[in-house]
């Protein structure tokens, strides 16, 4: 065989490998259908496992053999730098490979035992001295060994790198792997990192907890569940862990690009600009997310819960991963917001939204008391009471009945389950119903009368505020039962705040002065501000303006049926005969001529009224103006 210095190198030709040694070939390597022609002696020299199959061929028939390496880590590949290493060229490691090499040199065995700094020695040194020190490096290795993953876990380097990779995540990143100095001089212009002068082509770090997001994303499925709970295990904080799974599920469910919470859009990363990303099954990945996700609550949190959900129902995943998120939402169903209750039907449903979902999400919330603590313990806007939580549950769910009460595919009885599935103490007020019910009668002007009063009665008509219950009394599209009802009610509500009116009135005269003193207008001002106070300033004055009007004309009408009573009485009593029409007294008054009266005819009564006194001159006056009253009412 010629020196390793004279040789020339490896050439390829379809699947064959041949060395360009100027000898002939003795022994022939397969691995994956790649077949490579080489020589013994440097093969043996380096190779335990070569060495012992070598052996066991001269024993049987002392000539050249064939061999085949089944599962040799790395392939055709990883072989070759093997086979650069046993004859003398120059092989250099890196951290794309030195999981590989590592792997191959123990596969065949290139202990010191078989020569002096060995490969796998030698692969050994590189990865302790230079990939566990540099994140960068790290990365790289961890995301290549893929290839050989039994065997790199057999020799613990898988779990050497995610030890490493969990220590440097809980210190500061400019202490490892690249200088102290990220601005200034070490700085190019396009915003790369320089080490010495030469552009190195990575990005600055930011010094936020979320740097090392991006880098570990590039690792597949299996790398980053085992990744997180060795992250886990070493005590990074839950918010970072949980971070780190919405950036990983973000970048490979395109269906949670929506809930991004308001995330930047800048990229945080050290190695990114030299690693490709995984391929990664999203049904299976929906799947071990969910079994990554840690027990706590918060606002992003549960938003993102709500759209890994949503894709979950989309790819049809598992039932159990569906439950889990259910209830995992359900445990913090108070910081969800409308927008994201909205999920639609992707099944064969008629209903635009999935009201099934939500249903078993409240029962959740209702049946399960929750014990779980935010990400950020000093927060107090997630330590609220449990009745505080059930009250902002009810208001959110009568908001999500108002929007999905137009689907003109939603039954009744939906609405109704959803309603019932919170208890009754959980809605101070009913107005948030009664605009669903509204809203919902309105898209279904079908409905019968039978079926809105159903409706209605989930409604407490005692707990309508005053505009509601004016709104209802003028709702043509409510049943006439349920008007009457809230009628009813109005004037309850009335009669209740005017009566508190007049006690807290009493309250402060009796305290003040008493009320013999305190002059009517005060009164008044104070029943104004107790009234506007109370919030029925509007009603009672159009109930106050309405009782006046009426009692203005009850009296009038009255008056005017006491005048028509006495003209009636006066007219039957001054009826003369007919043949009286052509007495000339009749006939001067159609004529409008004045006769003088005879004394005789005269009647006691008319004498008392031609006396010229006061009293005389005012009864004259009445009687002229009922006659003629009288003459326009014939």
């Amino acid at each position: 065989m010629a020196p390793a210095g004279k040789l020339s190198g490896f050439q390829r030709e379809g699947d064959e490998w041949f060395c360009n040694a100027g000898l002939p070939s003795d022994i022939a390597v397969s691995i994956d259908g790649v077949t490579f022609h080489l020589h013994k002696f440097p093969l043996i020299s380096k190779c335990g496992k070569i060495a012992r199959a070598n052996e066991e061929s001269l024993n049987k028939n002392g000539k050249t053999m064939n061999m085949v390496l089944e599962e040799f880590p790395g392939g055709p590949d990883t072989f070759l730098i093997v086979a650069k290493f046993c004859y003398g060229l120059r092989v250099e490691l890196s951290a794309r490979n030195v999981v590989l090499v590592y792997c191959a040199a123990d596969y065949l065995e290139m202990t010191d035992e078989f020569g002096e700094d060995n490969l796998l020695p030698k692969s050994e040194c590189f990865f302790h001295k230079n990939i566990l020190r540099n994140w960068k490096d790290c990365i790289l290795a961890l995301q290549n060994s893929e290839l050989a993953l039994v065997r790199a876990e057999k020799l613990h380097l898988v779990s050497k790198c995610m030890n490493a990779l969990s220590m440097m995540v809980c210190t500061d990143p400019s202490l490892f792997g690249w200088p102290m100095m990220m601005y200034g001089s070490f700085q190019s212009p396009g915003g790369s990192i320089l080490w010495n002068g030469i552009n190195t082509g990575a990005r600055i770090r930011s010094s936020e907890s979320d740097w090392w997001f991006e880098d570990i994303s590039y690792l597949s499925v299996s790398l980053f569940e085992r990744l997180i709970n060795t992250m886990r295990a070493r005590g990074i904080r839950p918010e970072n862990l949980a971070g780190a799974i919405m950036y990983y599920s973000r970048k490979y469910l395109p269906g949670l690009g929506r809930w991004r919470a308001g995330q930047g859009g800048k990229t945080r990363s050290v190695a990114s600009f030299s690693l490709t990303p995984a391929t990664v099954d999203q049904k299976a990945l929906l799947e071990s997310i969910e079994k990554l996700l840690p027990e706590k609550k918060g606002r992003s949190f549960c938003q993102f819960l709500l759209g890994l959900l949503r894709v979950a129902l989309i790819l049809n995943v598992d039932q159990a991963c569906i439950d889990s998120l259910e209830r995992r939402i359900g445990m913090q169903l108070e910081l969800a917001t409308l927008d994201n209750l909205l999920i639609p039907t992707y099944s064969d449903s008629d209903t635009l939204y999935n009201t099934d979902c939500i249903d078993r999400i409240v029962h959740h919330f209702v049946s399960k008391e929750s014990n779980l603590t935010g990400f950020s313990p000093s927060s107090t806007d997630l330590q609220e009471s449990p009745s505080e939580s059930l009250r902002k549950v009810a208001k959110l769910i009568d908001s999500y009945l108002a929007e999905i009460a137009s689907d003109v595919n939603l039954k009744p009885g939906k609405i109704r389950t959803l309603v019932e599935a919170l208890p009754q103490p959980s809605r101070s007020l009913h107005d948030g119903l009664y605009r669903a019910l509204d809203i919902y009668f309105k898209a279904h002007p079908w409905l019968s009368d039978k079926d809105k009063e159903e409706l209605c009665n989930i409604i407490d008509y005692q707990k309508l505020s005053i505009h509601a219950c004016a709104h209802a009394s003028q709702n043509d599209r409510l049943p006439l039962r349920v008007v009457l009802q809230v009628l009813f009610f109005e004037q309850l509500h009335l009669r209740t705040a005017l009566a508190g009116c007049l006690n807290t009135l009493d309250g402060e005269n009796h305290e003040t002065a008493p009320a013999a003193c305190v002059p009517a207008i005060a009164l008044g001002e104070m029943a104004g501000e107790i009234v506007q106070r109370d919030g029925w300033v509007t009603v009672a004055r159009e109930n106050q303006v309405l009782k006046v009007d009426m009692d203005k004309m009850s009296s009038r009408v009255g008056a005017l049926e006491e005048e028509f009573s006495k003209i009636k009485h006066e007219m039957k009593t001054t009826a003369k005969p007919r043949n009286s029409l052509s007495s000339p007294r009749f006939i001067s008054r159609k004529l409008g001529c004045k006769l003088i009266p005879r004394l005789s005819d005269a009647q006691p009564e008319s004498l008392n009224r031609c006396r010229s006194t006061p009293r005389a001159s005012t009864e004259k006056a009445r009687l002229s103006h009922r006659s003629r009253h009288a003459e326009s009412v014939s």
